[in-house]
């Protein structure tokens, strides 16, 4: 379980050495520096800043990046531990700078920063998984399997239909992230505590500086409301893809228990006691990393629980980042592990002639072509299913004749106003509980027969590519207005 940052003390000074390697990471150290960056450039261009003296500090706040992003010195995390190194650097008349500002806002503003690139991580993330998806979905475009309502086979579909259903889900959970964005990429900066400040700060200029779209309108609102919602809506946003990814998973398991499935995990473990098994331990390990990610997202709700405006219990980055970070991962492993599925088509096709998963067509082609009342229909299919298990018949075994023999006993016992033989040839029967012929004689927009299938399928796709390109198109900005930042600020560090 992660906890959160200690905010006093030595406990809190020892969280500012938290071990990095490589990359120095996109912290809270980070975003306040860039915040700082920002705040030399707009208010040095506004005139609240000596122009002579703004390149020495300029300066002095490079070093102190400098130093930061050197492993074994500190990376403070909130802006009470980070001004102390500006100020030994530069010394105490740097802090003018801190004017118009307050950790509230300075706070407020990483913590959307970080969420921003905790979001994009989950799209890339849940982007990966809606292609792994649409291969799946393609490639069984043809694979007529059960279906499951209640946990019992239902009627047949084709697999790729039904993982197309399942992509729809997902591609929710994506648009739901793009509704969020808009939300979340505003920028608190320049709000101060809760009601803004006396100095004229340009807080248009700051948020364009720092990449967000616009700025949260109301000071108030900007670090006291606006800053749980963030962090309680950046939370409840991952609970149904990570809800998806668990639905998959158990439509595969239900299969999983027979003694010959038709979807198989390519990547398994062996019993050690039992030399016949073969366990589907990858997609078991990520509906456990799915599951308990769940759980650690309730915490961000109770942490916004019973909480009067300005408290910071719920705006924790080191929890909410780690959270979102491990619902990312989840999702690039259920990516990798869609990959390892491998599916049986024949034995699929086997199981649904094995059972009456096709019972209902017949009632729907008794109304359909003979006006015969879906309910009477259904009452025939049902005790035709009755009669076959009880004599062990399969929808290709059991004789016509029997068929015909339960259809004219039903008529003649209740007197029913409908044809007193049944209407269907044998022809006609059998190809009522043709798996294959149910599904590609679908009329229902949005169903499973062939044109349809390779329109959803079409449409499925474009989607996918578009989101893509979406995501791809924020993060580019982000990258660009950084750029921006560096290059202002550089300038600065180099006037005399």
């Amino acid at each position: 379980m992660t906890l959160g940052v200690p905010s006093t003390g030595d406990a809190g000074r020892q969280a500012d050495l938290r071990p990095w390697s490589g990359k120095p990471p996109r912290d809270e150290f980070f975003w306040l520096s860039q915040i700082n960056k920002a705040t030399f450039v707009v208010n040095t261009r506004e005139g609240l800043l000596d122009r002579k003296r703004a390149p020495v500090w300029a300066r002095a706040q490079k070093r102190v990046i400098e130093k930061g992003n050197t492993p074994g010195n500190p990376r403070p995390l909130m802006y009470v531990r980070y001004e102390p190194l500006l100020v030994k650097e530069a010394g105490i008349d740097v802090t003018l700078i801190h004017a118009g500002r307050s950790s509230q806002d300075m706070h407020s503003t990483f913590q959307r920063a970080i969420l921003r690139d905790r979001l994009l991580g989950t799209m890339r993330a849940l982007t990966r998984v809606r292609k792994a998806l649409q291969k799946l979905a393609l490639e069984n475009r043809d694979t007529i399997a059960p279906c499951y309502t209640n946990g019992v086979a239902a009627q047949p579909n084709s697999l790729g239909h039904t993982w197309l259903g399942h992509l729809e889900g997902f591609r929710r959970d994506f648009e739901g992230l793009r509704e969020f964005w808009a939300r979340l990429n505003l920028c608190p900066m320049g709000t101060t505590v809760l009601n803004g400040t006396p100095w004229p700060l340009d807080r248009e200029a700051m948020a364009k500086r720092l990449g967000f779209d616009g700025i949260v309108e109301n000071a108030y609102d900007a670090a006291q409301i606006s800053a749980i919602d963030v962090a309680v809506e950046s939370s409840l946003k991952l609970v149904s893809p990570l809800l998806h990814v668990t639905q998959f998973i158990e439509d595969v398991m239900t299969q999983y228990a027979q003694p010959r499935p038709w979807i198989l995990v390519s990547s398994t473990y062996a019993s050690t006691a039992m030399p016949q098994k073969r366990n589907p331990g990858s997609i078991i390990d990520v509906r456990r990393d799915a599951n308990q990610v769940l759980g650690e997202l309730s915490g961000v709700i109770f942490r916004a629980h019973d909480l009067m405006p300005g408290m910071y219990d719920a705006k924790d980055e080191i929890m909410n980042g780690a959270v979102a970070g491990e619902a990312a991962t989840v999702l690039n492993a259920f990516a990798n592990v869609l990959g390892l599925l491998k599916v049986n088509p024949e034995r699929a096709l086997e199981e649904l002639n094995l059972d009456w998963t096709a019972s209902q067509n017949i009632a729907d082609v008794l109304m359909k072509d003979f006006g015969i009342p879906f309910r009477e229909g259904h009452r025939f299919a049902s005790n035709l299913v009755t009669f076959a298990r009880a004599h062990q018949f399969t929808p290709k075994t059991l004789p016509y004749e029997d068929a015909c023999a339960v259809y004219e006993k039903m008529v003649r016992d209740d007197s029913l106003d409908i044809p007193p033989k049944l209407p269907l040839t044998e022809s006609a029967f059998r190809s009522a509980l043709d798996p294959r012929s149910i599904v590609e004689h679908r009329a229902t927009k949005g169903g499973p027969q062939p044109s349809e299938l390779s329109r959803l399928l079409e449409e499925s796709e474009a989607r996918i590519g578009a989101d893509e390109a979406w995501a791809e198109n924020r993060a580019a900005a982000l990258e660009a207005a950084e750029k921006d930042l560096d290059r202002e600020f550089d300038a600065l560090c180099a006037e005399p």
